[in-house]
Formats: C-alpha cells, structure tokens, sequence
C-alpha cells in the first residue's frame, strides 16, 4: 500500500510541475501578437450630400379676391380644374350696380344738355365763358362716375389671371363676398414648375460659395449645383433641379439663409404645398475616404493607427473636411499607400507589434 500511495504522489508531482513550467514558458514568451485586417490608402473622388427639410409650391400661386361686394351668382369652374389665363371663373350678382349705371348715363345725359345749351349763350356773349367751363367740369365728372360704375360691372366677370389648377372653392353660389373677407374666392397653382424652398445655417452657405469659387466659378445662383429631390414617399424625383435663388441676408435669429431650387414638373407629379428633402452635392477631389469604425478618438481628435514597416503601429491625427454617416472625408495628414489598421483598434497602443492581414 505504501508503494501505492508513493507512486500516486509522485505522479502527481510530475504533472503540477509540467503545468507549472508551461505557464512559466508562456510568461517568460509575453502577449501574443494580435492578427489584425489591414488596408493601404488610396485617394480618390467623392461626391456627398447635405440633405434639407423643403417646402414645395408651384411656379405660381395666385389668390383669386373679388375687386367688388356681390353675391356669388355663378362658378364656372370645379376644384382640381385645369384653367386657362383669361377663363372665367366666377360671376358676381351685379343688379344694384346695373342701376347705379343707369343713373350715372342718366346724369351724363343731363350734363351733356347743359353744356351743349350753354355753348350758343357764350359765342354770343349772352353768358360769361365760366358757366360753361363749369358745366363741362360737370359733365367730365359725371362721365368719371359712369366710368367708375362700369369698371365696377366688369369686375363681377372674375377671371384667371394665370394659366394653372383651381384649388378650394370656400365659397358657393349666394355666398356674399368682398375685398376684405377672410380667404380668398380660391387659389390658381401652375406647377408645370415648381419651387422648392430650403434653409441652411451660414457656414454650410459659406462652404458651398467657397466650394464653387474654387472651381473658379463666380458664386451667383447661375453656377449654384444640380440638386435632388428626395419625395415624400421616400423616391427620388427623376429630374434634377437648379438652386436658382440664393437669399444673402442672414436671419439674424436663426442663423440661417433661405435658398430655392427650382424643378421642371412636366407630368405634374409634384403638388404646390407638398414637402421633401433637398439634396445639395458637395464634391471632394484627391481626397481619402476613410470609415469611422477605423478612428479613435483622443481628446477630441480623430486618428488611425497607421503600420510601420516594422509592424509597429502609431497613430496619426485626421485632417477631416467632411463628413458622411459612415465615414470621414480626409485632405491631409495621410500619405497615399500608407497601410492602417482597420480592426482592433481601440485596443491598440502607440508602438505595438501586429501581424497584418491585407484585406
């Protein structure tokens, strides 16, 4: 039993001290060296986009208000309507107006007869020439009234004054409008143009400016970029628009500028008073394109671990000139065919070995 037990221990013995060597062995060895992805850097061009909040009208949108007071007597034409320039819309009752006429032609008549009675009395001196001068200032301002009158008439014949879409109809026949109602008789849209209004801060207009003098161009709203339209339905409109108005003055509330961007809208797809997003273009050229999951950060500055020819690694500070959601976009700082690293990083330190793996 001795002889047993003795074997046992010694068996034992053997092993804790096999284990103990090996865990020496690896000690003694240090960390292993990580295998890390790895990508060399090229530059290339990118364009990226700004996106911004729009509100959509058409090229026109123009308020139909009576000129005069009247009761609606006709609507000649329905809401959604397409109408010509010049097409009557609406009629307005005009019986109290017909017979303020006739009274104003009646006393043009009169007035007429007194100067033509007067006009023999004075080529015989029988009356002084200012009676008659009087007399015809009268006739003149009773013409005048007649006119007046008349003009009035005509404008109960409501008409479009563009081509385009009748809107909402609020009012119905024998309704009692005016100049000075509450909303207008309806609205007339041309959208086979629409206008898209936007706003951005100052610096992003300063950048886009900045942008486009580089390019030589002279910064007017005739070299601003193509822009999209993304829909509200999440599509991107087929056609491309043109900024064609840039406001210069500063709100100074907000901070922000208002631009517009003007789109072709041939099969009336867009609506006035719809929404979407702009989309303003911003091209980089020779620039590297480098994903954020690849970045650290240290004390507010962006940086890669750039790798030696040693295998050693160090970082390098980012210099970012824009940005995506994914990515940065970097000018300088970065030398093309520099490898970095592109895994691991935020356990990574100044000075460490890798084992590379090209990607």
């Amino acid at each position: 039993m001795k002889t047993i037990k003795s074997i046992l221990v010694s068996t034992v013995s053997l092993l804790i001290l096999s284990c103990g060597g090996k865990n020496q062995q690896q000690a003694a060895a240090g960390p292993q060296t990580p295998s890390l992805k790895v990508n060399t850097l090229e530059k290339q061009d990118i364009t990226i986009y700004k996106s911004y909040s729009t509100n959509i009208q058409g090229k026109q949108n123009v308020e139909i208000w009576p000129k005069v007071s009247g009761f609606v007597q006709n609507i000649y034409v329905e809401e959604g309507q397409q109408v010509k320039k010049g097409q009557l819309l609406f009629k307005l009752e005009t019986q109290t107006l017909s017979q303020d006429a006739e009274a104003a032609k009646a006393a043009v008549n009169v007035a007429q007869v007194e100067v033509n009675k007067l006009v023999p009395l004075v080529e015989k001196n029988i009356i002084s020439e200012v009676q008659l001068e009087t007399a015809k200032a009268q006739l003149e301002q009773a013409k005048s009234n007649y006119s007046s009158i008349t003009a009035n008439i005509g404008y109960s014949n409501i008409v479009s004054p563009v081509n385009g879409y009748i809107g909402e109809i609020p009012y119905k026949a024998g309704a009692l409008v005016s100049s000075t109602m509450g909303e207008p008789l309806t609205v007339v849209s041309d959208i086979t143009g629409i206008r898209a209004y936007f706003s951005m801060t100052e610096k992003e207009l300063l950048e886009m400016k900045s942008e486009m003098a580089d390019g030589g161009s002279t910064v007017s709203a005739e070299n601003t970029p193509e822009v999209e339209l993304v829909m509200i339905n999440g599509e991107t409109y087929p056609q491309k628009g043109k900024i064609a108005m840039v406001n210069n003055i500063i709100n100074p509330t907000t901070g922000s500028v208002t631009l517009r961007a003007d789109f072709d809208n041939p099969n009336l797809l867009l609506s006035s008073g719809s929404t979407g997003t702009i989309k303003v273009p911003s091209t980089y050229e020779d620039v590297f394109v480098i994903s954020q999951f690849v970045t650290v950060d240290l004390q507010g500055t962006k940086m890669v671990y750039v790798l030696n020819d040693d295998n050693t690694v160090k970082t390098v500070p980012l210099n970012i000139v824009a940005q995506t959601d994914k990515e940065f976009i970097v000018a300088e700082g970065l030398e093309e065919g520099s490898t970095i690293v592109t895994e691991g990083v935020s356990k990574l330190k100044d000075g460490q070995t890798i084992n590379p793996v090209k990607q």
